[in-house]
């Protein structure tokens, strides 16, 4: 399961949030990890660059700036069951 996130003022990365970016959210994968998010709904996807940690809500793996959400389709229900593959 995905979410998205659209406060915040700085980043684990140490970089300033901006929810007009591809980036996301990721427990573990290291800052800088390129991403392909798929939503399983819609097929939909995004290339996403991790540069946060999170999501911490049980049950999410990955959380995504607004601007990907938006391409996902996901800001309505504000969730979606994505694929997640690494790129590099």
């Amino acid at each position: 399961m995905a979410s998205f996130y659209t406060e915040g003022s700085q980043t684990a990365s140490g970089e300033k949030f901006d929810g007009h970016k591809m980036t996301a959210a990721h427990p573990t994968l290291p800052f800088g990890t390129r991403v392909r998010i798929t939503n399983a709904a819609n097929g939909h996807s995004v290339t996403v660059r991790i540069n946060d940690r999170g999501p911490f809500v049980s049950g999410r793996i990955v959380d995504v700036s607004y601007t990907a959400a938006e391409t996902l389709g996901m800001t309505e229900r504000g969730i979606a069951k994505v694929k997640l593959e690494v790129l590099q």
